[in-house]
């Protein structure tokens, strides 16, 4: 009789070379053994949130707005300020441990630090942040009044473009009325907040169609919110549409897949650690009902905004190229649906577009530099621009090292790779008011924020040559996360900041704009050096508006030689005109390079020294005058 063999109790040692021989590698020494890192107590989770809350709270009536100077707010914020940040920023990377089980703590400082960085100006501002906001107000403020819309009628001051896409007024009209505010400026600054909160679940989402690993969707979305410094998410129909235009991607990409397309990218030993498998494939009677869903969403993009459905169009384009989403039906409803609008409501704009295209087809340089002038002057505007383009590198430089080196993470998320690169050649197209960069950035930057991520987040459990190199690999990421985390933070910073002498209104400059407009009569002509100044398009459906620096240098130089006879010729004969020339032009025009240093000044001193116009008052924000049409 064969005598039984008594198995071995396993522990300590036991389990350690068990598990060892599990995975293929020799067992450790018993006395070299550790013991495994536990993630961190959920006292030190939370913690750092509240000490960075309280020490934001701490720095906010500490923010200096009122008294800025060149470089906007970033000599103006508090250490404490700075603090707040980098505890903010600990927190998370100690809440990424416990992503994997609790991820509502990095979705909790995702919050704290959106609030944190755009909060402030809807806080402590006394007047409307971006001062050319006001005049989305100003459409909020005609619809309630007038109860309609022209789209057709010839409106002066760039206000076709809302005419014709007048949806997102509407809903802020229908947002005046149940909140019984007296205007839109009521709640205007806090829309990058809110913004940013409606766009959270909607890039989780999207994230965790290509992702399992949490600290890789929460890291994606860290980045995205630090990286998002091109301030479009203002109340604007351009922040409204790119929420819905993201939402419609999210379900495209998680409802649209094609059957038989996954191919071994439903295989967990195919795929990179922390990708996920491709989502269920739908048939033909599931997507007609998704995109019978979807049409609403399309109906707002397209009523909203002139872009955005250029965008979106690309974007389905581009997701033609995969087999797995070479679906038709949704791109042919997308662009019929803004094809209808563009020829009937959209109509008069579109069509002298479709005229500019000539001329700017295929000019890259022209196209993709930013403004009017292309060339920020001052120590302010030119670390803003040194920052933007830091920015742009230090989020392009990792997703392009996550593309060359997690080539299993990439093939299953090559729809995101290509949907985030699909909006590159309307460079080549139009430079859309010198926006084109920062639209073409902002719709590429939720793929790039992912491939950033996935550069600084190690995949758990990953197959690598040796031990050696999994913790090479982990003590290179325990050091590159923070750092590149760090380093975005500070570059938000005076990319979103370091402009903001710009984007402050003292309130004395507003009421004497609203005052000299409200004396205005109906039909008269208001002059201004540029649009970017408050209330610039008050009444603006009653009067008639000329920018007349909002053009080349070159042409800017010209006209200050003799600012006084330029704009004399300029104004039709028997037409009451006014010039309003405030500190935030001024600010404006040279911070944005529109006008030489020095020129705003000679532009005020000569034109209040021509016989050619009156001084109707002054003010140390701003002057008032009256063109004397008896002189010509």
């Amino acid at each position: 009789m064969q005598q039984q063999r008594v198995p071995t109790p396993v522990t300590g040692s036991g389990v350690l070379r068990a598990a060892a021989r599990a995975e293929g590698h020799r067992p450790p020494a018993v006395t070299g053994a550790r013991p495994r890192r536990r993630p961190p107590l959920p006292g030190l989770t939370w913690l750092p949130l509240l000490l960075g809350l309280a020490l934001w709270g701490y720095a906010l009536p500490r923010i200096g707005f009122r008294t800025m100077g060149e470089y906007g707010l970033l000599d103006r914020l508090p250490a404490s300020f700075f603090a707040a940040l980098l505890v903010l920023t600990g927190g998370f990377l100690l809440a990424l441990r416990r992503a994997g089980t609790a991820p509502w703590w990095p979705a909790a400082y995702c919050v704290g630090m959106l609030f944190a960085l755009k909060a402030p100006p809807a806080l402590l501002y006394d007047s409307v942040r971006y001062p050319w906001a006001s005049k989305h107000d100003a459409v909020v403020d005609t619809l309630l009044a007038s109860g309609e819309l022209r789209p057709h009628a010839p409106l002066s001051g760039n206000m076709a473009a809302y005419e014709q896409w007048p949806g997102f007024f509407g809903l802020n009209a229908a947002l005046v009325r149940s909140f019984g505010v007296e205007s839109a400026a009521a709640y205007l600054n806090w829309a990058p907040v809110v913004l940013g909160l409606l766009l959270m679940p909607v890039l989780v989402l999207l994230y965790r169609t290509f992702a399992e690993d949490w600290r890789l969707v929460w890291t994606g979305v860290w980045i995205y919110q630090l990286a998002n410094w091109v301030g479009q998410d203002y109340l604007a129909p351009q922040g409204f549409a790119y929420l819905l235009h993201l939402t419609v991607l999210a379900v495209v990409l998680r409802h649209f897949v094609l059957p038989g397309s996954a191919g071994r990218l439903r295989d967990r030993t195919f795929l990179d650690p922390a990708a996920a498998a491709v989502p269920p494939p739908t048939g033909r009677r599931q997507r007609a009902v998704c995109v019978l869903l979807l049409v609403p969403l399309l109906l707002a993009v397209n009523a909203s905004h002139q872009l955005t459905p250029v965008m979106l169009c690309v974007s389905l384009s581009a997701l033609l190229l995969t087999r797995r989403y070479r679906n038709y039906g949704l791109l042919a409803v997308a662009c019929a649906v803004m094809l209808v609008w563009d020829l009937t409501m959209g109509r008069p704009l579109f069509m002298e577009t479709l005229g500019t295209l000539r001329e700017s087809l295929g000019e890259l340089t022209r196209n993709s530099r930013p403004g009017y002038a292309g060339r920020l002057t001052g120590p302010g505007p030119e670390l803003a621009g040194l920052a933007n383009v830091l920015m742009v590198f230090a989020v392009a430089v990792p997703a392009a090292v996550a593309v060359l080196t997690r080539r299993r993470l990439v093939r299953s998320a090559l729809p995101l790779l290509v949907v985030s690169a699909a909006p590159l050649p309307l460079f080549a197209v139009n430079d859309y008011g010198g926006e084109m960069l920062f639209r073409v950035y902002l719709f590429g930057l939720p793929g790039a924020a992912f491939f950033a991520a996935a550069a600084l987040v190690p995949a758990a459990g990953a197959r690598a040559a040796s031990h050696r190199a999994r913790t090479v690999r982990r003590r290179v990421a325990a050091v590159a996360l923070p750092v590149s985390l760090v380093a975005l933070a500070a570059g938000f910073l005076p990319s979103y900041y370091g402009k903001e002498s710009m984007h402050y209104t003292p309130p004395a400059e507003t009421a004497l704009v609203t005052r000299s407009i409200d004396r205005a009569p109906e039909g008269s002509l208001v002059l201004a050096a540029t649009g970017s100044f408050p209330r610039a398009l008050h009444r603006y459906d009653r009067l008639e508006h000329w920018f007349f620096a909002e053009q080349e240098l070159p042409e800017n130089e010209r006209m200050l030689a003799d600012p006084a006879r330029y704009l004399d010729d300029g104004i039709p004969p028997g037409t009451r005109a006014y010039v309003i020339l405030t500190r935030t032009q001024d600010v404006y025009t040279a911070g944005e390079g529109l006008l030489p240093p020095g020129g705003f000044a000679r532009l005020r001193d000569r034109l209040a020294a021509s016989p050619l116009f009156t001084v109707v008052e002054e003010h140390p924000y701003g002057v008032v005058l009256e063109h004397r049409s008896s002189a010509r």
